[in-house]
């Protein structure tokens, strides 16, 4: 009897030891106005890294010894957090877009991108960094809304510039129609599900199960335009079609809030935000885009773009703290010296505009009010292969999407003054102790 009852225990025991969940970090939450990773505030320093999917691609465009060691600068300057792309929408041969894409059409999702994400987010998981998974765009540069309209019925798409005769009002206008296309959000939420529910390949691990997703995003810096009802119901509806796929990850919206042109763009950063299912809020800051700098004019223009820089992030923290919502500034960026798209061109004034970023973030987290920022964009060991033109197919990827000048807003692997500046905030965040 005694031998049999020792045999039961140490059956019991090995059937315990099988059927405990791996130990590691938990899945990050929301506790008021503050991200909470095992009992801890969760405050991060943070890059974007859109590319990183097809840099770990075993296939078409995949470098995966570059992608390891970009992340191992990465981990080195104290960045612990990544906004990375998920979905992007071809064909192959569409201009002004990373290829290959992950969708050629509608549902049909490349398992050779699909292993790229698993790839990625594994090596992210052994440097314990943490990911902000983006699955849409109001862009062009990933396909995004305007691609699916066109898989839909749309004759073509009516591309911003550089296209010829392009217009920013035309293209947005056409976009903002992805809302009212029930078929076309029917088709992300079809490839949302695939995400969501997929296994990494790697790891073995659920992604709706894993801990190195931060958040899902619904969409880079979505807009409603002249659609702006119904925009916020596809907020609403399509973060609780994510809560419900995953209730354990948090869910953001991407936006920019409320953009120097927010009566036309329809971005009212309260309405976005407000809903139960979206966990935290977000802000874009770009100074250059929105008119209020000019890197060839630095010293005239830069003092009045860092004073209404600090005005929009110190608004939108105001605005995010009566949701009673964490606040993350996941997008702001600025050229190198004297607008030069050299990877050599020096970056005094970019270190300068870093710093006063990084400050300001550092002003609200010690209040409470800020928990994470992203720059744009780590370029790591991209290069370009004429600076300040456009991407092409087989072009090195950098930190700037296709439908922008190469070489604008990267940070290189050899841009050691900015990495510095990142390194010594991301030391702040760190020891930061909540009062």
């Amino acid at each position: 009897m005694i031998k049999y009852l020792f045999q039961l225990f140490l059956s019991l025991l090995f059937f315990i030891s099988c059927t405990q969940k791996p130990t590691g970090p938990s899945i990050i939450s929301v506790k008021g106005n503050q991200f909470y990773r095992d009992g801890k505030p969760y405050i991060f320093m943070g890059a974007n890294y859109w590319q990183g999917m097809n840099l770990g691609s075993p296939g078409e465009g995949g470098n995966r010894e570059r992608l390891k060691r970009e992340l191992d600068q990465m981990q080195k300057t104290g960045i612990t957090n990544l906004r990375i792309l998920a979905l992007s929408e071809g064909p192959d041969g569409s201009p002004y877009r990373v290829l290959p894409a992950v969708q050629d059409e509608p549902g049909v999702l490349k398992e050779e991108l699909l292993q790229g994400l698993d790839f990625l987010l594994d090596e992210m998981r052994k440097r314990d960094m943490t990911a902000i998974v983006v699955l849409n765009n109001f862009w062009p540069w990933s396909g995004g809304m305007a691609q699916y309209l066109k898989w839909n019925g749309a004759d073509s798409i009516p591309y911003p510039p550089p296209h010829p005769n392009g217009t920013w009002d035309g293209y947005q206008k056409f976009t903002a129609g992805f809302y009212a296309s029930e078929k076309s959000v029917e088709q992300n939420k079809a490839a949302i599900k695939k995400i969501i529910d997929r296994k990494n390949s790697i790891s073995q691990v659920q992604y709706k199960e894993d801990p190195t997703i931060m958040a899902w995003e619904l969409c880079n810096e979505p807009r409603g335009i002249d659609k702006v009802e119904i925009f916020n119901e596809w907020i609403d509806n399509t973060a609780g079609y994510i809560k419900s796929l995953d209730p354990k990850h948090l869910v953001t919206t991407g936006a920019e809030g409320y953009t120097p042109s927010v009566e036309s763009a329809g971005t009212d950063f309260i309405k976005m935000h407000d809903g139960k299912n979206i966990d935290y809020t977000t802000a874009h800051i770009w100074i250059q885009n929105w008119g209020w700098y000019d890197p060839q004019r630095h010293d005239s223009t830069y003092a009045g773009a860092k004073e209404k820089m600090l005005a929009y992030l110190n608004r939108h923290a105001a605005e995010s703290k009566k949701l009673g919502k964490p606040f993350v500034l996941e997008e702001f960026g600025i050229m190198k010296d004297e607008g030069d798209f050299e990877p050599t061109a020096t970056t005094r004034n970019r270190d300068t505009y870093y710093q006063a970023v990084f400050e300001g973030v550092w002003s609200l987290l010690q209040k409470g009010e800020a928990s994470g920022v992203n720059f744009w964009a780590w370029g790591g060991e991209g290069r370009p292969k004429i600076p300040g033109t456009m991407w092409q197919k087989g072009d090195p990827l950098t930190g700037d999407p296709p439908h922008e000048p190469q070489g604008w807003y990267s940070v290189y692997n050899i841009d050691s003054a900015t990495h510095k500046v990142v390194a010594d905030y991301s030391q702040m965040f760190k020891n930061f102790k909540k009062p």
